[in-house]
């Protein structure tokens, strides 16, 4: 089933209010809206591939899906929200960034995202369908609205194969459309 982005933006400041408690969580979830990069991608992410990395730097994976080589850079938001989490985590750097509370050292899993961004979603009175994959297209979706970043740009950062698929991550509205048709010419 298609998930949405969350559109709003005090939506998603509600919900960076209410992770506040959780560090872990709150990392996820602003990494997620702030890198666009698939969330299997962060989760595999261990605490030694960024806890050197200070705001500006170049952080480097392998994405799972595609097999490509893919980067983020450590924004102010992220290198605040990481710091938090390891300062409180004591994790050592063998270990995943979003450890699950689960045994020894697994990462949390897909379906556990999803549950959270669900569970997120409903604390901050969203309706629609939300999960795991609304982290990537929050980013995307924000990137074309507030920043103005043409889609083909987009589809370079998201190692998209094909236009098409960029473009259904753009959460384009109808009346968006129909706005363009008021243009005078």
């Amino acid at each position: 089933m298609k998930v949405e982005p969350i559109i709003d933006v005090k939506s998603i400041k509600s919900i960076k209010k209410i992770l506040s408690d959780n560090l872990r969580d709150k990392l996820l979830f602003i990494m997620g809206i702030n890198t666009g990069l698939r969330v299997q991608d962060l989760l595999a992410l261990k605490v030694g591939d960024v806890r050197e990395s200070n705001v500006g730097d170049r952080v480097v994976l392998r994405e799972k899906k595609t097999g490509k080589e893919n980067v983020f850079i450590m924004n102010k938001e992220i290198k605040l929200a990481l710091d938090d989490h390891l300062n409180e985590s004591k994790l050592n750097d063998e270990h995943y960034l979003f450890k699950s509370r689960k045994g020894k050292n697994y990462p949390l899993t897909t379906f556990a995202v999803t549950k959270y961004v669900k569970a997120w979603a409903e604390a901050v009175n969203l309706k629609g369908n939300y999960g795991a994959h609304t982290l990537r297209k929050t980013w995307c979706y924000h990137q074309r609205k507030a920043f103005g970043v043409p889609w083909e740009v987009l589809a370079k950062r998201l190692n998209h194969s094909s236009p098409s698929i960029t473009r259904r991550y753009l959460g384009i509205q109808e009346e968006e459309v129909e706005e363009i048709l008021m243009h005078v010419i």
